[in-house]
């Protein structure tokens, strides 16, 4: 008989949007012409400096371990990044890089969770931030918003939900799963409700920052409230931005002292990270941002017509998204039609009848819905809706 797993695995499952995305291409590898509105990550290709910086840096020799925090080049150009666009100031020692942003709040929950605290979510939320909680031994605590609210939970909801065991309250803005980007009010009022409350440090997930429409004002809680920032970890990447996915380069900053524990936890797991990606996000975040401003038009093209076009079907409605590139329907009335009990089981219908791929809204904390992402082409867009439209018009 082999040794059982560890307990620690029955807290967790697998992403829901990776899963959604291998059963969207399990379909296609079977011959089916599958219409793909899962994806997390841009269709574009990442710009051109940012590739030659790459080859230079093989060219160059640029192949042996790095520092296990991060080249002071990549070090460096954060920092710079974070005080030009965010008038924060970090030292070196308050920087780590990782292996993408999702490693970084791993070391992060591992460094600042244990069995007994909890972590305050607010709902909508991207799904891995719950287990990734559960895997560090605590307990997530969910703030739900609704589409009245815009998401954006009510500084009340936030003081009801923290106790003597809260340790961390995560902030993303712009959001996963439903672009939802807080407002400098709102933060100003989480900032009132966490000044009562010194145990509890921030966790500011801007990964989306660039990524924004209609003129939204892009702030985060260090900046907000600037007596707060010592409890703040800002985390951010290249990966989004800079349709840098696959080339796994994420960081945060903050405190010295949690940062040096990050960077401990990271030493004991993968190292440093690609020494060749983090000369190419070097050069990412130090060049033109002229193909993100391209990139976010066309996805601001994309958001028109696809939120317009859901919103028009029977039994779902829409909300703009600010931010990001996805929006999140509530597909309830369109469920009770079709038969389905939950979103879980409609979205599996749209992929087997439809061959539409849509993420569940339940894994998200926003049962009844669905994700949709417009990081594909508009004609992929065009597709699905008629799809929708001919089976539920």
């Amino acid at each position: 008989m082999n040794a059982p797993l560890a307990r620690r695995v029955a807290r967790f499952g697998p992403s829901p949007t990776l899963a959604a995305s291998a059963a969207a291409r399990r379909l296609r590898e079977a011959g089916r012409e599958i219409i793909d509105w899962t994806a997390g990550e841009p269709d574009f290709d990442t710009p051109e400096p940012v590739r030659a910086a790459a080859r230079a840096a093989i060219d160059g020799g640029q192949t042996r371990y790095t520092a296990v925090g991060g080249t002071p080049a990549l070090v460096a150009a954060i920092a710079d990044k974070l005080r030009r666009d965010n008038g924060l100031d970090y030292a070196p020692e308050q920087i780590l890089v990782s292996v993408g942003v999702k490693h970084a709040l791993h070391n992060c929950f591992q460094a600042l969770v244990e069995p007994g605290t909890e972590v305050v979510i607010p709902a909508p939320y991207w799904a891995s931030y719950p287990d990734m909680v559960r895997l560090a031994g605590g307990a997530p605590v969910f703030l739900p918003a609704d589409a009245a609210r815009h998401f954006r939970p009510a500084p009340e909801q936030l003081e009801a939900a923290l106790t003597e065991r809260t340790r961390l309250l995560i902030l993303n803005s712009p959001s996963n799963p439903c672009g939802t980007m807080l407002r400098r009010g709102d933060l100003e009022g989480y900032a009132e409700v966490l000044r009562a409350h010194p145990q509890v440090r921030i966790v500011s997930d801007d990964i989306y920052e660039l990524i924004r429409y209609d003129g939204h004002e892009f702030v985060n809680l260090a900046q907000a409230a600037p007596d707060l920032r010592g409890r703040v970890l800002v985390f951010n990447g290249v990966s989004k931005a800079y349709a840098m996915t696959g080339w796994r380069i994420g960081y945060a900053a903050g405190p010295a002292e949690v940062i040096r524990a990050m960077r401990d936890i990271q030493s004991q797991s993968t190292s440093n990270p690609c020494s060749i990606a983090q000369a190419a996000a070097a050069a990412a975040l130090a060049g033109d941002d002229a193909p993100v401003a391209a990139m976010v038009a066309a996805f601001r093209e994309r958001r028109d017509y696809v939120v317009a076009a859901l919103d028009a079907l029977p039994g779902m409605s829409c909300r703009p998204p600010d931010g990001a590139f996805y929006c999140l329907p509530d597909a309830r009335g369109m469920m009770e039609r079709s038969g389905c009990e939950d979103d879980v089981a409609f979205a599996s219908l749209l992929l087997e009848e439809l061959h539409l791929a849509t993420v569940p809204g339940l894994p998200f904390g926003a049962p009844g819905h669905v994700r949709v992402s417009f990081a594909t082409d508009l004609p992929t867009l065009r597709r699905g809706v008629d799809k929708l439209r001919e089976r539920f018009a």
